[in-house]
Parts: C-alpha cells; sequence; structure tokens
C-alpha cells in the first residue's frame, strides 16, 4: 500500500511539473513550423481575448487568407494561460496583454521564453461604478475593487492616485501594490480581484477599476461609462506576443503587417469609439 501512496505522489508531481512553462507536453499542431490545413493553406494559431482582441483578429482573416494563411483564433478568458500555451507551442502568438504584463511574466516565469513582436493599440482602463456619478462620491470606508495580477493592479493604483483618490510611495510607478499607498484619506478597502472577475463586483463595491476588454465584455462603454479613464498617452501598448526567435517568421510578419493597416485602424475607430486606440 505504501508502495501505491508513493507511485500516485509521484504521478501528481509530475503532473503539475508540466503545467508551467517549458514542459514537454508542447503540442505539435499549431506549433512554430506552421501546420497545414485540409485546404494546403498554413494554419496560424493566435490566442486572444475575446474583447477587442478576438473581434479584431476576425477582420483579418481574409487578409491572411489571401496570402494562403488560414487565421484559427482560440479565445482564452484569462490572463496566464494564452502565455503558457504559447510557450508550450500550443499556439504560435497571442494577443491579449499589454508590454508591462508580459515583462512581468516573464520575470516571474523565467523558463518561457516569449518576446514582443509588436505594439497594435491602447485600451484605456477605467473606474466604474453603479452607486456612484463622480469619484467625489466616495464615503469614508468605501470599497474599491482592483485587479489582483501585479502589473494591473499598479496600473489601477496609479489611475487611482491620478484620479486624486489615494497618493503612493514615491518611485514606485506601476509596480504600485496596496502596500505602497501612503495617503488613503477616505479610508478606502480595496478588494483585490482576478481581472476577469472584476466587473462582477461592481454590485458589491463602490467602485471598481475595470480593464476596458472586461468592461466592454459587460456592456460598460469607457468613454460614456467610466467615471475616470485613461488617456491616450497610457503606456500599456497591447502586443502579439510570440516565441522567442519566431519574430521575423514569415506568417507572423504577414500577421503584424495585416494588423498595421488602415483597415484595421479605422474597424477600430468606428466599433469602439475611444475605449481602444490604435497604436500604429
Amino acid at each position: 500500500m505504501k508502495k501505491l501512496f508513493a507511485l500516485i505522489a509521484t504521478l501528481m508531481v509530475a503532473a503539475l511539473a508540466l503545467t508551467g512553462c517549458g514542459g514537454d507536453q508542447a503540442k505539435s499542431s499549431g506549433s512554430g513550423s506552421g501546420a497545414a490545413s485540409s485546404s494546403g493553406a498554413k494554419v496560424l494559431k493566435v490566442g486572444a481575448t475575446a474583447v477587442p482582441h478576438a473581434e479584431i483578429l476576425e477582420t483579418i482573416k481574409p487578409i491572411l487568407k489571401e496570402q494562403g494563411i488560414e487565421l484559427d483564433i482560440i479565445e482564452f478568458s484569462d490572463y496566464v494561460q494564452p502565455n503558457l500555451a504559447l510557450n508550450d507551442k500550443e499556439l504560435d502568438a497571442n494577443f491579449f496583454q499589454h508590454a508591462p504584463y508580459l515583462e512581468n511574466f516573464i520575470s516571474e516565469h523565467k523558463e518561457c521564453k516569449l518576446a514582443n513582436a509588436a505594439g497594435i493599440h491602447i485600451e484605456p482602463m477605467g473606474v466604474y461604478s453603479k452607486k456612484l456619478k463622480d469619484l467625489k462620491e466616495l464615503k469614508d470606508g468605501a470599497s474599491i475593487a482592483v485587479p489582483n495580477d501585479p502589473t494591473n493592479e499598479g496600473r489601477a493604483l496609479l489611475l487611482l492616485e491620478k484620479a486624486g483618490v489615494l497618493k503612493l510611495k514615491d518611485g514606485v510607478a506601476e509596480k504600485a501594490t496596496i502596500q505602497d499607498i501612503v495617503e488613503n484619506p477616505k479610508n478606502i478597502k480595496f478588494q483585490e480581484v482576478e481581472a476577469a472577475q472584476v466587473p462582477r463586483t461592481l454590485e458589491d463595491v463602490d467602485a471598481a477599476v475595470i480593464n476596458t476588454n472586461y468592461a466592454m465584455q459587460v456592456n460598460l462603454v469607457p468613454t460614456k461609462d467610466a467615471l475616470f479613464i485613461e488617456d491616450s498617452t497610457s503606456p500599456y501598448v497591447n502586443i502579439i506576443a510570440v516565441r522567442q526567435g519566431d519574430e521575423k517568421r514569415p506568417e507572423i510578419e504577414a500577421l503584424i503587417k495585416a494588423l498595421k493597416t488602415d483597415k484595421v485602424k479605422a474597424f477600430i475607430n468606428d466599433k469602439y469609439k475611444g475605449a481602444v486606440v490604435p497604436a500604429f
């Protein structure tokens, strides 16, 4: 019986070891060599969150098809799995994150060999509420939900600082955490929540700082519904991420070139009306 338990424990550890970057379970389909579809076109697998990334990618399918590339968009609802899947060759690229998030992810997962291939657009982060019309209405002891991943939490706190809600320790910038708040005049209580889940807190908190893609998924219009929003000078450019060494791969270059067309720029401006801003 002891041997059986030892075997089970060994198998569990082995399984867990494969869930991070660099696991040996990489799938051959959609890997760096570019799988072929039944029609003979090269299949390019790109991971993306639904709004606006997958919507933007849909607009370039015809462009890539003319070049013999079949774009397969794989949707994700979180910020971790797309990078793991990319590193493990289940994807050829992903499109969901801003540059500081990728930099932080790589610093925490040094075994992940990922790279920023190109900046595409900016999604200004905003502060939303179903209880307030203005942040000046925040009462003593009010609650605010913020994303709990390192880069988006820092970004949210910087936005709240700019809005006059709090003051952060000098020099912390985008690495700010709740512990770096040095002035909190209204004794705000902060709820740290996974970014994708922050919109669900709106009924329970006084305000929430929400990434634009998740705000739009619950029918919030950033330029209309946000009480306070980043401007177009935001450094948080959303990017195409690839594995290191794939930046010049022909299919990746074709993907980036298609995304940086006037057609995509017009689509972004017409559909999102300032909630998403082209960065090219």
